[in-house]
């Protein structure tokens, strides 16, 4: 009959003494300046100050909607996001033509080739912005860049900086939205 195995007792922590790391105390490093925040600021314009693109066009008091101010504005966000889709491009080209290899590994071979397909999808992608960023600029020379193609009113300047490629009005835009949910 097998014998019953008892635990042993267990030993005595040995009463160490340990210290325990004393609070880091502040240094008197100068702290960097805090950015004031202007007062009322709606927070889709944090989030574009955020994203570091452009300052958000402050309006004056009683000024025209696409004055001229305000066309510089815009011709000042699209030609700068056409600059960085266009170097986008660039490195795309660059980055195509120093990974190529050919591996002698399918699983490898595979894996680069999703990698440039997928690539290749982003910059299609683009291509098709860049033309719509193109558009934009023509509308900028012509005058008629701000007002809605469907029904002639004012965008409005918060959407165009949200989407600076926008041809319709908030309201043709849900009405398209909502004849395509009807479609498809």
């Amino acid at each position: 009959m097998p014998t019953k195995k008892t635990a042993a007792p267990k030993k005595a922590a040995s009463k160490k003494t340990v210290k325990k790391a004393a609070p880091k105390k502040a240094t008197s490093a100068k702290k960097a300046p805090v950015k004031k925040a202007a007062s009322r600021k709606e927070p889709h314009i944090k989030a574009l100050e955020g994203a570091g693109h452009f300052e958000p066009y402050v309006e004056k008091k009683g000024e025209e909607y696409m004055n001229p101010r305000m066309r510089e504005h815009f011709r000042q966000i699209l030609s700068n996001w056409k600059k960085e889709l266009m170097e986008e491009v660039d490195r795309t080209v660059h980055h195509m033509q120093d990974e190529a290899a050919n591996f002698p590994d399918p699983n490898d071979r595979a894996s680069q080739e999703s990698d440039f397909t997928m690539e290749l999808r982003t910059r299609d992608r683009e291509r098709k912005l860049l033309k719509k960023i193109n558009e934009a600029l023509d509308l900028l020379d012509e005058n008629e860049y701000g007002f809605c193609e469907s029904c002639g009113v004012e965008i409005g300047i918060r959407r165009l900086e949200a989407r600076p490629t926008a041809t319709l009005c908030i309201d043709c835009k849900t009405l398209d939205e909502i004849r395509e949910k009807q479609r498809g």
